[in-house]
């Protein structure tokens, strides 16, 4: 059995003898995943050495309005189903992950949806508020760049729970490594519906190609800074 419960659990479920990952998906080059790799590298690095100064402003903020620690980190869920710990600038109160039961019902995605969104989320902290508006809070991951559990662009990581409910068309997203941004990130974020992101994310990884990588990465930015989509 897989040591990778995830992974096992969707090899357990797998329907009509479809690949858990449903790899319908042309192989793409090596030269293209070195130079994607090699991106990554470049860019997180460098990333990270200029924000610095950046990332203390934020942790001091956090630290003078709100008690607990600066960072928040939740297990998601990567490529072929591998775990990693996903850092974030923690935008919410201490004990948001039990009080998120309690709003289920006001999910932007609906109270069955498999991902939850909330508009006006009362867990959100004043600082966290503006954190998410211009997706500061994501900031940490560029760690995770550097480090190869993510990738500058591909679809956004889930979290096991939400994993657990993917149907084996919805699993092709696990086909390759989640990204800090994607088509949908760029495309109205949280305001389009699951099915549709995961549309998105399928296409993404049909036409995956530096030239597309590098477009998205440049529509990442006014994305950020309109904020649409961001809550």
């Amino acid at each position: 059995m897989s040591a990778n419960p995830i992974l096992a659990t969707m090899q357990s479920e797998n329907v009509a003898h479809l690949h858990p990952f449903s790899m319908v998906f042309p192989n793409k080059d090596a030269s293209y995943q070195a130079a994607k790799r090699a991106l990554d590298i470049f860019a997180s690095g460098l990333a990270l050495l200029l924000l610095a100064p950046v990332f203390l402003i934020i942790g001091i903020a956090i630290k003078l309005t709100d008690p607990g620690p600066i960072f928040y980190f939740q297990t998601r869920v990567g490529k072929k189903g591998k775990t990693f710990r996903f850092p974030k600038f923690r935008s919410m109160v201490m004990n948001a992950d039990k009080i998120r039961e309690q709003l289920e019902k006001q999910n932007q995605h609906g109270s069955e949806g498999v991902t939850f969104k909330m508009k006006r989320d009362p867990r959100i902290t004043a600082v966290g508020r503006i954190l998410r508006r211009f997706s500061l809070d994501e900031l940490p991951q560029l760690w995770c760049v550097l480090t190869g559990e993510l990738s500058l662009v591909g679809p956004r990581p889930a979290l096991p729970s939400e994993v657990a409910r993917y149907t084996p068309r919805d699993r092709s997203r696990l086909a390759v490594k989640p990204g800090l941004t994607c088509i949908w990130q760029v495309s109205g974020r949280s305001e389009l519906p699951f099915e549709k992101q995961v549309e998105l994310d399928r296409e993404y990884i049909r036409k995956q190609s530096l030239a597309l990588d590098l477009k998205l990465l440049l529509k990442t930015v006014p994305a950020v800074v309109s904020g649409r989509g961001a809550y």
